[in-house]
């Protein structure tokens, strides 16, 4: 697809749903293009310092210099974090705290759509690690600076991909590379098949964070940190080509007609960061594949029991024990 998708919504959204974020620290994970990219340029431009967590590349250099350029009176901070590297991670954490004594928002955006049945250096699927387990250890290691926060918020990001089956706990476990091989040119052409149920899993995944972390907060008397949870319907951002290399989608298909813009599909996870009214288990979102970001009620597969504790269970089986 080359011609430009018109973006509608992102001047409403900035108007009459953010906040000044002037003094906040916002941490954004997956910032070099797309979603994150627009997220980190905007809470920017509110006046937030706003943390670039990214793998060492040449994508994360030229954004970082990107969004400096669009935003010259921005504060940016670029912070190597490999998702797919829990070493890495937890350096990066080691950084954010001798840096930083507060964390305001946490917006775990960034994610890998529909790859090879591959397993990562430590031994997990590569998306459950990229866009879930990972995600849990940022926010896990990083709880202690959000709790200073007068009002912090833990930004997930899911997708339409988040309906299907149940959570199943293999897909939490070192079985990277074991999960059901890559499928058939149908199956990928068709959205099916074993590499889009592991998508599912983790799209899935990331609501039963959102919600079992909400639970939790609760449970703990914690009010001053919100859990919220957003979806981009369909945006036109790298993930596509990212996924098309390899033989997950075909990026220039006639379904990816139906997109909208990066800025569009970035409004969900703006509003969740900033809307001055979000309340802990709120979920933004357009109600089909494009839209205005609107408060959405969540399905019943996103709360059921079952699913945050296999979720819970899963990830800190790989990562640690969540302490309050």
């Amino acid at each position: 697809m080359t011609t430009k998708i018109k973006t509608l919504h992102l001047d409403n959204v900035i108007e009459n749903y953010t906040q000044d974020m002037t003094n906040k620290v916002v941490l954004i994970t997956g910032t070099t293009s797309g979603t994150g990219f627009v997220c980190a340029r905007e809470m920017a431009k509110l006046g937030a310092s706003v943390v670039l967590l990214n793998r060492a590349s040449e994508r994360a250099t030229s954004a970082f210099e990107k969004l400096k350029e669009e935003v010259p009176d921005g504060t940016f901070d670029a912070i190597t974090c490999d998702l797919q590297d829990f070493e890495s991670v937890r350096q990066a954490i080691d950084q954010i705290k001798a840096k930083y004594d507060v964390v305001d928002v946490l917006c775990n955006n960034a994610g890998v759509m529909a790859l090879e049945d591959h397993a990562t250096k430590d031994g997990y699927d590569v998306q459950m690690q990229t866009n879930c387990i990972s995600h849990f250890l940022l926010t896990k290691e990083l709880f202690s600076l959000l709790k200073k926060s007068d009002a912090a918020r833990v930004v997930n990001h899911t997708s339409g991909a988040r309906l299907g089956s149940p959570l199943d706990s293999k897909y939490f476990g070192k079985n990277g590379g074991n999960l059901g091989g890559n499928g058939t040119d149908q199956e990928n052409e068709s959205f099916s098949g074993p590499r889009w149920e592991r998508y599912h899993q983790t799209k899935l995944a990331n609501c039963a964070f959102t919600y079992g972390l909400s639970q939790k907060l609760e449970q703990h008397n914690i009010s001053n940190v919100k859990a919220l949870l957003a979806h981009p319907g369909l945006a036109l951002t790298s993930l596509q080509a990212t996924t098309a290399k390899t033989g997950g989608m075909d990026a220039n298909s006639p379904f990816m007609s139906n997109a909208q813009s990066a800025e569009d599909g970035a409004l969900g996870i703006i509003r969740a960061c900033a809307d001055r009214d979000a309340k802990s288990g709120n979920f933004y979102g357009p109600t089909g594949w494009t839209g205005f970001p609107i408060l959405l009620p969540p399905e019943d597969l996103l709360l059921d029991p079952a699913n945050l504790q296999v979720n819970w269970e899963g990830c800190e089986a790989a990562v640690g024990e969540f302490v309050f």
